[in-house]
């Protein structure tokens, strides 16, 4: 019996010898065929960060506003009887445009000059018979108010007849003719358009933190999606004298040279204003920037050889961007490569090689070429 139990208990330690074994070499061929999977390398592209001339801006978002600008109306109703502008027409200050039917307002004018004139007459006969005494001293006084009256009530209806034409107000391109002879006219109603377009004021808003950065004759550049591309330079030429207190925003005015004018009053408008001095400081493009909650990082491309390297997380501190590149104060050195493509793939110590076969041009002020 006893030995029954020792060969039973010898055959059961032989066989947990023999799984524990099993299971060891199993962990170790597992752990040596994990170490030898290699990571494979990320393809990702990469440039060279190097020290740029960078001028730091405000950006804002704005409106094109006519220096002189008005929708032209009469202050008198009427049946229209000549209109002397074209639709589109460049008018000079004063030029006539319309005219209102005005005849009895001519003919009323007519009679209230003759009248003045008799009053006149009247006067000049009473000043001459005072010297004899032929008159009183109240006769003459009542002469010379009854002219003051006539020629006032001249000058008033000279006023009614002026307000049945219409003159150019300003220099400027007149819009679309919205009248038409014979139309009848009321008081109030638009008859056209005038816009003096050169120059063009843009007007934009900036946060109240920025009233230490801007001041008068600052240069400006607008752009505007009619002229994708193309940058309109101005300076700026008023600051609004108090903040909104709804949203805490400060109005800016810059002037634009448009000539020819091919910018118009209320277009959309993109303006940036230049603040500070010229710095060198690293710039990359804007790709390279991968923002988290915790703030923007790059990677960074170490022991690269042979077009292949390790990625390395690096949290960085940028300015404002300028077109496709942003200014880095803090976590690049010059020289570094960092990664601009790609980076979804990575993370902190991954392979990677550098394939630059289709990296976009990165500019600082991008322009549109159509082909």
């Amino acid at each position: 019996m006893i030995k029954r139990m020792t060969i039973m208990l010898a055959v059961m330690a032989v066989l947990f010898g023999v799984l524990y074994g099993f299971q060891t070499f199993k962990n170790m061929m597992i752990r040596k065929a994990i170490g030898a999977m290699a990571n494979p390398p990320q393809t990702v592209s990469a440039v060279t960060a190097a020290t740029a001339p960078w001028r730091s801006t405000l950006s804002s978002v704005g409106s094109l506003r006519a220096v002189n600008g008005a929708d032209l109306a009469l202050q008198a109703s009427g049946i229209v009887q000549r209109i002397q502008f074209s639709s589109g027409d460049e008018v000079a200050e004063g030029q006539p445009l319309l005219q209102l039917v005005a005849t009895d307002d001519v003919a009323k004018l007519d009679s209230l000059q003759a009248t003045a004139e008799n009053y006149a007459i009247v006067l000049k006969r009473d000043e001459e018979q005072i010297k004899f005494n032929a008159v009183s001293r109240a006769t003459l006084d009542s002469d010379r108010a009854n002219l003051k009256n006539a020629r006032s009530l001249v000058e008033q209806q000279k006023a009614i007849v002026e307000q049945k034409a219409l003159k150019a107000p300003f220099a400027g391109r007149l819009g679309i003719r919205a009248v038409d002879i014979g139309q009848f006219l009321s008081a109030g109603s638009t008859i056209v358009t005038l816009q003096s377009l050169d120059p063009i004021y843009v007007d934009f808003y900036l946060p109240q933190q920025a009233l230490a950065s801007i001041s008068i004759g600052q240069d400006v550049t607008a752009t505007v999606d009619a002229f994708p591309g193309e940058r309109f330079n101005g300076r700026v030429s008023a600051i609004n004298a108090k903040v909104d207190s709804a949203n805490r925003n400060i109005q800016v005015r810059a002037t634009i040279a448009n000539s020819p004018a091919r910018l118009l009053p209320g277009m959309f408008a993109r303006a940036e204003i230049d603040i500070g001095k010229v710095e060198d400081i690293v710039t990359v493009p804007l790709t390279a920037i991968v923002s988290n909650p915790y703030g923007d990082l790059v990677y960074v491309v170490d022991n690269l050889h042979d077009g292949q390297g390790a990625a390395r997380q690096m949290f960085v501190k940028t300015r404002p961007a300028k077109g496709d590149r942003v200014a880095v104060t803090d976590g690049i050195k010059p020289g570094e490569s960092v990664v601009i493509a790609g980076q979804i793939k990575l993370r902190n110590g991954s392979p990677v090689r550098i394939d630059n076969s289709h990296v976009p041009l990165a500019e600082a002020a991008p322009t549109v070429v159509d082909h």
